[in-house]
């Protein structure tokens, strides 16, 4: 089966720059015909986003800081206006302070416990919650991005791998929830990429190099390898799959060290 999502609409947030994953993943659904409206956080990141949004034809972009019900409220309000309905919704949103992905996890402030999980899990259900309207009964498909961190104990990731435990079970939950009303939730669990957050893990270097090692393709994958598992997930090749975590990392997940 071909895939082409010509004539579907799609909302991608999460773009920081050229090397985000989101980015990649908006590459592939846009090369295969879908129109995607872009959020950023902020006026510092808006031209960079209009920039790359540019490179997607009939794109739209949006401001949108998950930490506003306001802002997500205007957001999907005006999506609904220039699209109609949508087909496919990737959450590529995450953050940490830098100072809580540091030194022993215990020591860790409530406060950036808090932010952690408001930015980088609660979120996936409040986009959810705002998308459920435009997708309802067009199997549509929600697609977030996590990380092994969320299952095993990953150094200098901390609060962050406890954020994405909680947004691998909203998955599962959000999959159950939604599926009645034809609505896939999934979650890839990407390798380590060289993007803007990152940088803020400490050893980051490091971590690649180990899994180069140790992964059984020997070697450490890129955003358009994401981009093109998003691709299958938002796409009617994977309509009999929700609720689960896909795996892009050279299957670094299967070895035991």
């Amino acid at each position: 089966m071909q895939i082409s999502l010509k004539g579907r609409n799609g909302v991608i947030l999460g773009v920081a720059n050229k090397r985000s994953i989101a980015w990649g993943c908006a590459k592939s659904l846009a090369r295969e015909g879908m129109r995607l409206a872009f959020t950023y956080v902020g006026e510092r990141m808006e031209e960079t986003v209009r920039g790359l949004a540019a490179e997607c034809e009939g794109s739209i972009v949006l401001p949108c800081d998950v930490t506003k019900p306001e802002e997500i409220d205007s957001a999907f309000a005006s999506i609904a206006k220039e699209f109609g309905h949508l087909d496919a919704v990737v959450h590529g949103v995450a953050f940490a302070r830098r100072e809580e992905l540091q030194g022993d996890f215990h020591s860790l402030s409530k406060e950036g416990y808090m932010i952690a999980h408001e930015v980088s899990a609660y979120s996936l259900t409040a986009i959810a919650r705002r998308a459920l309207p435009l997708m309802e009964g067009r199997e549509g498909s929600i697609v977030t991005l996590s990380y092994i961190g969320g299952e095993r104990v990953i150094q200098n990731y901390n609060v962050m791998g406890i954020a994405k435990a909680a947004l691998e079970a909203s998955v599962r939950y959000l999959a159950a929830d939604l599926g009645p009303r034809g609505i896939r939730v999934n979650a890839i669990s990407a390798g380590p990429i060289r993007t803007l957050s990152a940088s803020g893990v400490s050893g980051f270097t490091e971590m690649l190099d180990n899994i180069a090692e140790k992964a059984p393709l020997r070697r450490n994958i890129k955003a358009d390898e994401v981009g093109d598992t998003c691709l299958f997930l938002c796409s009617d090749l994977s309509r009999g799959i929700t609720g689960s975590t896909i795996y892009v990392d050279a299957g670094y997940h299967i070895m035991g060290v």
